[in-house]
């Protein structure tokens, strides 16, 4: 593909300009498969493979234009990779000026093929030059300014058996998640079917409507619609009552929209005269009242739609907007229980007001890493946090753990659990964690958070955040920055917004114009870091038993343990509290730790409520060890790294066999699936269970050491 690529570039734009395409997009292939990223093409590629091309372009690129012809022929077959050559090139590391923030990878745009567009060659190439800036360095030089474990407080170890290394989410199809919902079921796709639903039963017949004849019912209706010459239909009474003519008032009236009523005596005898109060203009009500409802919802059914959403390598919240975008309605009519990674296959229960089980079964014709199924109507939404947890499927590849090792350290996360520090997602993964803002927040320290927020920094940013750093920091004038953001829903574009309309000395409530959830998200990350540390020392203090001055929990109040308490609970047991001002502390040196954690970044522990309510930090308590449920684990041996080793839920829908492993296979892969609680992290799981950093930083240098 890439050779055939190699001639269309050069015939079209000529050889040396080519081969330096084909380079790039040769690495950054390579890249997207080996390394830990979040690019949307996942496709792989490998280092035979990459050898290859990079010796073809070094062949084209000495030849004569006259030549290119006879060397690709059109329709020629890309080599199998066991007749590729078995050297390995070194992938070379682009470099140039202003890459210090480099940016995302793109992909190459498309050549023009037209001759007419040949003459505008030296404008679209200087764009290229442009682009290629902006890719600025590779993934794995980016992610050395990523943050590692130990920068935020994650330290300890329950086991001390001995680690071994692996590589974690290589494919996104080695982390499978499925929620777990309040009922305690595992949510699984099984079933793309749309319900059958009873047809409703005819509405029966109102009383009112007993008291009129057919003849009756022709004339008052050619009257509503104005076919009735007389103006008004008269009714004799014939059982002069209060009781009948009331009946026959009511009945007039509802059915028949649009009509009154009056009884006027004629020869002695009563009549219910039947006529329109409003003239003509009440016709288009009339019409409108009797017309059926196109999308009329059934009485018998529940509002809301429920189904189970399967997606592959996608974020929740994306996945909504990219429903509701094909539905053509809003977002917020969808609700769930919990976000799940993007890196990911994810299975998770949502649900939608009135939008029909086929309108969603629908979807699944054109949506591309999507699946719904087992579809049901309910009266009730979900609710975040209904969830009771979630359930992982997890393939580490490539480990270097002997079986003895393997057995001890799974047995060891089965039997005594692992540490529940919160994991790396908590605190970003750029060069500025999200915990540094949280803290300027606490501090109200505003210039400070536009500054973390907006000043360059070095890492893995997008080419036009890059940009619009560099300006901020140039001009301070948020007008421009926010010129160089084509995307503007970013923290960023939403900060710079807020900036420009209520000036930079009214911060706070230009902060303010940052969707709720994102602005608390970084204050939560700086009470998660705190915590982190301060477990970090009390298991270094105190290993991993209950001692005096420990908190539990009592029917949700903590508890300060005694010394003959302690003896009677374990460190499952044990809770420490986040910080705010509705917990209590430890009574043992620990407790005295968080006073001086938070004094040293200026905090004071005795007052974290804030003069702006939304960043009042109340607290909360949190067990130090988790002991995940339903763990089972087995080695598998495998020899080539692109195929998926786990047997999706998509999979077994579509009768597709499960993997086959190769017993003498030169790779060797663990593969674990375990329960947690909400609000757990599965890489604080995999840490215990490898004994290693599991930032993205290290797990990129240890993919760059395997591909190498």
């Amino acid at each position: 593909m890439l050779a055939r690529e190699a001639q269309r570039i050069l015939c079209t734009l000529g050889r040396r300009r080519a081969v330096r395409d084909l380079l790039g997009k040769a690495q950054r292939c390579c890249s997207r498969c080996s390394l830990i990223t979040d690019r949307r093409d996942q496709r792989s590629i490998s280092t035979h493979s990459l050898t290859q091309v990079l010796s073809y372009c070094k062949f084209l690129g000495s030849m004569e234009e006259s030549e290119l012809s006879l060397a690709v022929p059109v329709g020629e077959k890309r080599a199998c990779p066991e007749e590729e050559p078995a050297q390995v090139a070194k992938r070379p590391r682009v470099q140039g000026a202003g890459f210090k923030n480099g940016g995302a990878v793109p992909e190459t745009p498309q050549e023009p093929e037209d001759d007419n567009e040949n003459e505008n060659e030296e404008g679209s190439e200087a764009e290229e030059l442009a682009e290629e800036e902006e890719e600025g360095e590779t993934f794995a030089d980016m992610m050395k300014h990523g943050l590692t474990e130990q920068d935020v407080g994650i330290l300890k170890f329950v086991s001390d058996h001995e680690g071994f290394s692996g590589i974690l989410k290589e494919r996104y199809s080695d982390f499978v998640v499925h929620e777990i919902n309040k009922d305690g079921k595992i949510v699984r796709l099984d079933d793309l079917s749309v319900p059958v639903e009873q047809e409703e039963p005819p509405p029966a017949q109102p009383e009112e409507a007993q008291v009129l004849t057919e003849e009756q019912k022709q004339q008052l209706e050619e009257l509503q619609l104005f076919k009735n010459k007389e103006g008004n239909v008269a009714i004799e009474v014939l059982e002069d009552t209060k009781e009948k003519r009331t009946l026959l008032h009511k009945a007039v009236k509802t059915m028949f929209p649009g009509l009154e009523t009056k009884t006027e005596e004629r020869e002695g005898r009563k009549f219910i005269v039947a006529y329109h109060a409003a003239g003509k203009k009440a016709l288009a009500v009339v019409r409108a009242a009797a017309a059926p409802r196109k999308h009329s919802w059934p009485k018998t059914r529940g509002s809301y739609c429920h189904c189970v959403l399967y997606k592959e390598n996608k974020d929740t919240m994306d996945a909504i907007n990219v429903l509701s975008k094909f539905l053509r309605v809003r977002p917020n009519l969808f609700s769930y229980m919990g976000t799940k990674d993007k890196r990911a296959i994810t299975v998770q229960e949502i649900a939608v007001l009135k939008i029909s089980a086929e309108r969603m079964a629908h979807l699944n014709k054109c949506l591309m890493n999507f699946k719904l199924g087992n579809f049901s109507y309910k009266k009730h939404p979900l609710k975040l946090g209904e969830l009771k947890g979630n359930h992982f499927t997890v393939v580490l590849r490539n480990i270097s753990g002997t079986e003895q090792q393997v057995q001890q350290a799974m047995a060891s996360l089965r039997d005594t659990g692992f540490i529940n520090y919160y994991g790396m997602q908590r605190f970003g993964t750029t060069a500025v964690p999200t915990y540094q803002v949280g803290r300027a927040i606490l501090q109200n320290n505003w210039t400070e958070v536009v500054d973390l927020i907006l000043k360059p920094r070095p890492g893995a940013e997008k080419g036009y955040l890059v940009r619009c750093r560099e300006e901020w920091a140039l001009s301070q004038d948020p007008e421009a920055a926010l010129k160089k953001l084509p995307v503007k829903r970013c923290v960023e574009g939403q900060l710079l917004r807020g900036l420009s309309k209520y000036g930079k000395n009214n911060i706070v409530t230009a902060f303010g114009l940052i969707p709720r959830n994102n602005r608390l998200m970084y204050i939560h990350s700086y009470q998660s870091y705190v915590w982190n540390s301060m477990v970090s020392r009390r298991v270094e203090a105190f290993g991993l038993k209950a001692v005096q001055g420990d908190l539990v929990l009592r029917g949700g109040t903590a508890h300060v343990l005694s010394e003959a308490e302690a003896e009677n609970h374990s460190i499952h047991d044990v809770v420490m509290p986040l910080p705010g001002f509705d917990v209590i502390y430890p009574t043992h040196h620990v407790g005295e730790g968080y006073r001086e954690m938070l004094k040293a970044d200026n905090l004071d522990i005795d007052n974290m409520r804030h003069r702006v309510r939304d960043y009042s930090l109340a607290g909360a308590y949190r067990k130090i060890i988790i002991r995940p449920q339903d763990v089972n684990w087995e080695v598998s041996h495998y020899d080539d790294p692109r195929i998926s080793l786990v047997h999706t839920d998509l999979e077994k829908l579509e009768d597709k066999p499960p993997p086959v492993f190769n017993k003498e296979g030169k790779y060797r892969a663990l593969r674990m699936e375990f329960s947690l609680p909400s609000s757990t992290y599965a890489t604080m799981a995999i840490r215990e269970v490898l004994k290693m950093d599991t930032s993205i930083k290290n797990q990129t240098q240890l993919n760059t050491t395997w591909l190498n």
